[in-house]
């Protein structure tokens, strides 16, 4: 009776709102992957504190900006505001439209995030790298290449066909976390979020992922999120956060 008191106590909630929002936009959107957080401030429930207060960002399009801070600082954050998870206070535009304004669906579409604890599902290769089956073969061992998992993959009984299982219980933390960028490369999203993606990974794997980065994102508005500042310290700009407010932005 548990279980269907918790079911019931589920149906109460309120649903996201932006999801009957009719779409505004037609045709490719972004294309530049200019972000603007203007006056952004964001609490996860009615009477929680502010983790976000009065946020003032301007992130250039195809660009790399650094983000670092201390726990609780309000880094993630930044990414619950981004995905609408839940909805901010403020306004938040990419390439000039209000998040706000869109689909929520739509809105988020155009992000892709790496987060530190790499999410794979069980299924195959094929499938983990591309869900809805829109790339060929070709494409799909390209993206496995530019990660350096080519020889791994080709060595694995069924190859891009060969199941994981238990979540990739078969594959080590750095090599799923290199089959999520390649997921990440295959979408090809004008926004990348990466969330400590070096976090449990060995100092090759890291090299892998900074290396990749800088090479196969060119054309992506990257914001990496990070506690250590040698981990972004080859970004084009650096902003540092406390309490949920912009302390430094060089």
């Amino acid at each position: 009776m548990t279980s269907v008191e918790r079911v019931m106590a589920i149906f109460k909630i309120n649903p996201e709102p932006g999801y009957k929002t009719a779409s505004t936009i037609t045709g490719q959107w972004p294309t530049n992957g200019q972000i603007t957080f203007t006056g952004v401030s964001l609490r996860y429930y009615p009477e929680g504190a502010k983790v976000l207060d009065n946020l003032n960002l301007s992130i250039d399009g195809q660009s790399k900006t650094g983000i670092v801070g201390r726990t609780g600082s309000g880094k993630s954050s930044i990414i619950a505001a981004l995905m609408r998870m839940p909805e901010a206070e403020g306004t938040i535009t990419i390439d000039g439209v209000k998040l706000n304004d869109l689909n929520v669906q739509q809105s988020r579409r155009c992000i892709s995030v790496l987060r530190q604890d790499p999410v794979v599902f069980s299924g195959t290769i094929r499938k983990n790298l591309d869900p809805l089956g829109k790339h060929s073969d070709a494409v799909l061992w390209a993206a496995l290449e530019a990660v350096q998992l080519k020889q791994l993959v080709e060595t694995l009984q069924g190859k891009l066909s060969y199941t994981l299982t238990n979540s990739g219980m078969n594959l080590s933390v750095g090599e799923k976390q290199l089959l999520c960028l390649a997921r990440v490369m295959l979408r090809g999203s004008k926004i990348v979020i990466l969330d400590e993606p070096t976090a449990h990974v060995d100092p090759k794997t890291e090299h892998i992922i900074q290396e990749t980065i800088r090479d196969k994102l060119k054309n992506s508005t990257v914001i990496m999120i990070s506690h250590r500042v040698r981990s972004i310290e080859h970004c084009d700009k650096i902003v540092a956060l406390k309490d949920g407010h912009l302390i430094d932005e060089p």
